[in-house]
């Protein structure tokens, strides 16, 4: 929409009250979708154009909507496909028996001052990364396309079709995912189909896991054939491989499954931990040099604009002045460094509180512009769902606790390790908060460029976002805590426990540097094993178009639970059919976004009922409060039924969207 040379500028909608207000509406329903499914599955999923697609559809009933207005709405829930990610870390504290709930306050001071800093930090890299740069950014320009279709004030007939089509594919996905999740709440359908079994002459024992999950499914969907295809090479290594092997080494369990589920968290996962590790130090290796050029850049652009008139800068370059943006960091870091001390003072380290606040802020100030130029880059390269923030997690979780043993642990008393465990991670939160809005503020700006938006109106709706986010995350983490509990966490066994992966690892991973206890050499195993699926992802990458083999994806693979990857892979598989059938068809590009949109939809349907589900496990007490028949019948029978049902389901699911768009 740009203006012909001498015309007046062009007033039209873009940050506005309404835009602000359906954006927030849209982040707490996403973000409670997103936190229960990250902490049962280890992924989030990306909003931006789910919630572009309900944007163009609700605000088309008012005056004057304008493609960057619906911009602003995708650029405020973008926050729940990102801040939500906090869920990699903050488990930790309950996991290693620190905290057994969410302190409301401190955990949202952790996201809202880390969202907020990972917005300004990123702030400087814009005119490197986005506007100077050739980085595909897969998500952004996907999200401007949508936004393009259909979002403007002067859309064609074709183009509102189009738009309301995809909304029907966010709701009926939604619905669909939403009443299976229910029902498998009243246990007439099975929630997975799982067998553990004896493997060989050792004693050894694998299994599997198919969780009837319609949102896993959604997410095999959206990550692609090749990323699922690893993480099913990872499952095998770790079931396969791993798995029967150590647990033909351990003593005798009382049952198979309590055998396999023991091996697998206790040796197996460290293996994936090792693999991760390599993948991920692999991978930021790989962008030093395209991050230190963008800095340069960064910063050659930031002075030739002090030398000028900023006046002069067209609407579409304008960003929060970085004047501003060093003021509101400043500003962050006070109450931090507040909450830093009181963590100090309250864990029984206040001898030592000048030192640990001083290191803290440091640490916190440089790492986080790090991780946030780490984070751009790989957003813009490769899509900000398929980051490995989990590998960021990991190097600054290792790098916080190196620092306390050779800093601190040496002169505080006996027993005080695990106050320096949970110092670790809480430093480690602030950060990896910083890295989660990093890692997709760039990729909302690129949709912006694409779509004339202005930058600094953009950034601004990002910070709305961030704090309607960290607002809404703790509840909901305390309430299916309190419903579900987390995987390895102390206190009674329950059932179905969240894998929280992410922060099962980090924890365990900071408990090992600073206690000595990690067991070293499966980490040193899965090292080896990450070289190895390095050197075949380089194969494949430079002989094939397009095969690859992940290796953080593998690694992601041999860590998780096989509830939380097998469905993945049928979904990815799955996906790659209905696009591969979608090229045959009149209308190929429209009908693979209709897939995406329906992908989004299950997640949300699923996400947002397994919290209301949550919610009432956790206030009655009982592990199946809406259950309708007994154990018999939840056993085999339910297992067949929900099977073939899901099955059926999602068959006649993608045989209607594919439908639609022939139409």
């Amino acid at each position: 929409m740009a203006n012909k040379a001498g015309s007046a500028p062009i007033m039209r909608a873009e940050l506005t009250v309404r835009g602000l207000i359906l954006g927030v509406i849209i982040t707490v329903a996403f973000s409670a979708a997103n936190v229960y499914f990250g902490l049962k599955a280890g992924l989030t999923f990306a909003t931006s154009i789910p919630a572009a697609v309900i944007s163009m559809a609700v605000l088309r009933g008012f005056k004057g909507m304008t493609v960057q207005e619906n911009n602003i709405v995708q650029t405020v829930a973008s926050a729940a496909g990102t801040l939500t990610s906090i869920i990699f870390v903050l488990p930790g504290f309950v996991i290693i028996g620190w905290w057994t709930g969410f302190p409301y306050w401190v955990s949202t001071a952790i996201c809202a001052l880390g969202g907020i800093l990972g917005v300004m930090y990123s702030i400087p890299l814009r005119r490197a990364l986005v506007t100077q740069s050739d980085l595909p950014y897969p998500e952004g320009v996907a999200c401007a396309e949508v936004l393009k279709v259909g979002g403007g004030e002067h859309a064609d007939a074709a183009a509102v079709e189009e738009s309301r089509d995809g909304l029907r594919a966010v709701i009926w996905g939604s619905i669909v995912s939403s009443v299976f999740a229910v029902i498998v709440a009243t246990r007439v359908f099975a929630s997975d189909v799982a067998r553990v079994f004896r493997v060989g002459s050792q004693g050894g024992v694998s299994g599997f896991d198919f969780l009837l999950s319609f949102a896993l499914f959604a997410v095999g969907h959206l990550v692609g054939l090749w990323v699922g295809v690893a993480m099913g090479v990872g499952a095998l290594i770790g079931w396969v491989w791993g798995v029967p092997h150590f647990s033909a080494l351990a003593p005798a369990s009382d049952t198979l499954a309590h055998l396999a589920q023991a091996t697998w968290s206790h040796k197996v996962r460290f293996v994936g931990a090792g693999t991760i590790g390599v993948a991920a130090v692999w991978t930021l290796a790989k962008l030093i040099k395209p991050v230190a050029d963008g800095l340069r850049s960064a910063m050659a652009a930031s002075r030739a604009r002090a030398a000028g008139n900023a006046a002069l800068l067209p609407r579409t370059e304008q960003d929060i002045p970085i004047g501003q943006v060093a003021l509101i960091s400043l500003v962050c870091m006070l109450p931090i460094a507040w909450l830093l001390a009181d963590f100090s003072a309250s864990s029984g380290l206040g001898s030592h509180l000048l030192l640990l606040v001083v290191a803290g802020v440091v640490y916190i100030a440089l790492m986080s512009f790090f991780v946030s130029a780490v984070c751009g880059y790989m957003a813009g390269l490769i899509g900000s769902s398929n980051s490995p923030l989990s590998g960021i997690g990991i190097l600054v979780v290792i790098g916080a606790a190196l620092l306390l043993v050779f800093g601190v642990k040496g002169s505080v008393p006996a027993g005080a390790e695990k106050a320096l465990v949970a110092y670790a991670l809480f430093v480690t939160s602030i950060v990896f908060a910083v890295a989660t809005i990093a890692n997709n503020n760039l990729q909302d700006l690129k949709t912006g460029q694409l779509v004339d938006a202005t930058p600094w109106k953009q950034q601004v709706a990002l910070i709305v976002g961030v704090i309607a986010g960290a607002a809404i995350i703790p509840p909901i983490l305390d309430i299916l805590n309190h419903a579900y509990g987390f995987v390895g966490s102390p206190g009674p066994v329950r059932e179905h426990p969240l894998a929280a992966p992410q922060a099962g690892l980090i924890s365990a991973l900071a408990q090992g540097v600073i206690q000595g206890n990690a067991d070293w050499s499966l980490i040193r195993i899965g090292m080896g094993i990450g070289v190895v699926l390095i050197v075949i992802d380089t194969i494949l990458r430079r002989t094939t178009k397009s095969a690859h083999l992940s290796p953080l994806a593998v690694g992601l693979g041999i860590y998780l639970p096989t509830q939380s990857t097998l469905m993945v892979v049928v979904g990815a598989v799955a996906g790659w059919y209905f696009d591969r059938r979608a090229e045959r068809g009149p209308r190929p590009e429209a009908t693979k976004q209709l897939g995406v949109l329906l992908a989004s939809g299950m997640i949300v349907g699923e996400g947002l009922v397994g919290v209301v589900i949550a919610g009432i496990v956790a206030f009655s007490g009982k592990d199946f409060p809406l259950a309708l028949v007994g154990d018999g019948f939840a056993g085999h029978p339910a297992e067949l039924i929900g099977a073939s049902a899901f099955a059926i389901v999602t068959f006649l699911l993608y045989r209607w969207a594919a439908r639609l768009r022939r139409g």
